[in-house]
């Protein structure tokens, strides 16, 4: 053995004990949760018996911890992920006077997509159907706009939100000066 894994067989069990308490669970409930008896759980906790792979895996999944993770010389560091507003993708050339900043990361594209936009005066970003039950939500952040799905129309200003079809025909347009606004697509 060398001495890495000493080290993690050395921590492996304030590690579970900690997952376990930032879980908000007694030695009981993780004795449900993973089929691993109480009195072996408090063993391994104290140190007193080296878990099996298998006894491990299963404390990892009721834990909902990262079985590996769990195993790494140092606790994951907790993370922020941030976009710079110069580095946020942006779309110039989607319908007139209409400028989008995609803010949901690239793996929500087609489930659950959120946006900025920019509309000048006049402008519009005018869009065929999406998917089938595929819905929008918009909220004005500045200025004044008309938002059509389908055959419905509404106007909204500042501070309002429309939720509206977006498996039809549907259009943005800036009504009386530019206009800001978040929009959030779902997919069905």
């Amino acid at each position: 053995m060398t001495d890495t894994d000493n080290a993690i067989l050395t921590q492996l069990p304030a590690r579970l004990k900690e997952a376990r308490r930032d879980q908000g669970l007694s030695l009981d409930a993780v004795a449900k949760l993973s089929g691993v008896s109480r009195s072996m759980v408090s063993q391994i906790e104290r140190g007193e018996s080296s878990p099996t792979i298998a006894t491990l895996w299963n404390l990892t999944r009721a834990l909902q911890v990262d079985f590996a993770g769990l195993l790494d010389g140092a606790p994951a560091a907790p993370q922020i992920e941030t976009l710079r507003a110069a580095d946020v993708p942006t779309i110039d050339n989607l319908g007139s006077g209409c400028r989008i900043r995609i803010l949901s990361p690239p793996e929500d594209a087609g489930k659950h997509e959120v946006y900025e936009l920019t509309i000048s005066d006049g402008g519009s970003l005018d869009s065929q159907p999406h998917a089938r039950g595929a819905r929008e939500h918009l909220t004005v952040i500045d200025g004044s706009l008309t938002v059509t799905s389908g055959d419905a129309e509404n106007t909204l200003r500042a501070g309002d939100t429309a939720r509206y079809a977006a498996d039809v025909p549907h259009r943005i347009a800036a009504k009386g000066g530019e206009v800001r606004a978040f929009l959030v697509v779902q997919d069905a």
